[in-house]
């Protein structure tokens, strides 16, 4: 439909007649009749009747108004959308309970004129491939993958390491402990039906593995976080990682418990990839925000995997 053709009904409607219609448009009365003309064309309907008098709203008119305006109304919505500082900044995070989800509502406090769209997709090379066509502005993830390298005109910064925990029921040999090192873990079984292969957290898990012995099972449906917690506070063998600041709540009965793990401290590496070239104004003030926030990658104690500890350090 031609909102030209719409918005010109619109304000001769409101204007009352057809050459005011035309003194607000800028353009001829007769411009205004053929406009309405064409439309009345497309729509197979009389909208106005014309009199001595001028025109009158017919009944099919008076029935298109509401629709006419809500058009316009939409097409303003359209365009704000993109407008330059309008549109809401596109943010993935791998999930809305994980710890950069947290890090995007600190933000959103810190700035709460800014609005966000959070998107949820599923790995790193989805995510990455959207940040490239532009269809989201930023993605929180592990920086890459061993043997890949972000595309040119992509940039990563790191924005959070987060430090796991092992998380048992009441009857692990390790429940007891206030912390425990990654080493006691070797030949445990780390228990962790999402970590799907071909993802960034199934290459970090496996890596961790590798590295101090421990066996990462992967077998069995991924019925979600709450079957799994069942799970583990019902077993005396199995365990699971758990970052530090996920949020996880569970019935009393479950007597679970999070374990600090240390010398040295596993920790998974959050980072902020954009594209260098997008423009929009609250992407910077988001990476700022990170920047100053992020007290930077600790030289000693952690351990993380050698593939992303190349990833661009905050300017």
């Amino acid at each position: 439909m031609d909102l030209i053709a719409v918005r010109t009904f619109v304000t001769a409607v409101d204007a009352g007649q057809f050459q005011e219609a035309a003194a607000n448009l800028s353009i001829t009365p007769q411009a205004v009749s053929k406009r309405i003309a064409v439309l009345e064309k497309d729509l197979g309907v009389q909208l106005f009747s014309r009199t001595a008098r001028g025109a009158r709203l017919t009944i099919d008119g008076q029935a298109f108004l509401p629709y006419a305006r809500a058009l316009l109304q939409a097409e303003e919505r359209a365009a704000a959308s993109v407008r330059p500082g309008r549109r809401a900044l596109r943010v993935d995070v791998i999930g809305r309970q994980v710890s950069v989800a947290g890090l995007l509502r600190d933000f959103h406090r810190a700035h709460p004129e800014t609005d966000l769209d959070v998107v949820t997709l599923f790995d790193s090379d989805t995510a990455i491939a959207a940040v490239r066509s532009g269809t989201i502005d930023a993605t929180f993830r592990a920086v890459t993958m061993p043997g890949r390298q972000l595309p040119d005109g992509i940039e990563a910064t790191p924005v959070y390491d987060e430090p796991l925990h092992l998380f048992t029921g009441p009857a692990h040999e390790f429940a007891a402990a206030r912390a425990i090192t990654p080493a006691q873990l070797a030949g445990r079984r780390i228990w962790m039906p999402g970590n799907l292969p071909g993802t960034e957290w199934a290459a970090y898990y496996d890596e961790l593995a590798a590295t101090f012995g421990l066996t990462i099972d992967a077998v069995g449906p991924n019925f979600g976080i709450e079957p799994l917690l069942d799970t583990i506070a019902a077993s005396s063998t199995l365990a699971t990682f758990v970052s530090e600041q996920t949020p996880l709540v569970w019935p009393a009965g479950h007597d679970l418990r999070r374990i600090p793990l240390h010398d040295p401290t596993p920790v998974y590496p959050h980072s902020l990839i954009w594209r260098t070239d997008n423009p929009h104004p609250a992407l910077t003030a988001l990476r700022n925000h990170l920047t100053s926030a992020y007290p930077g990658r600790p030289d000693n104690g952690t351990w993380t995997p050698d593939w992303a500890q190349g990833a661009t350090q905050p300017s």
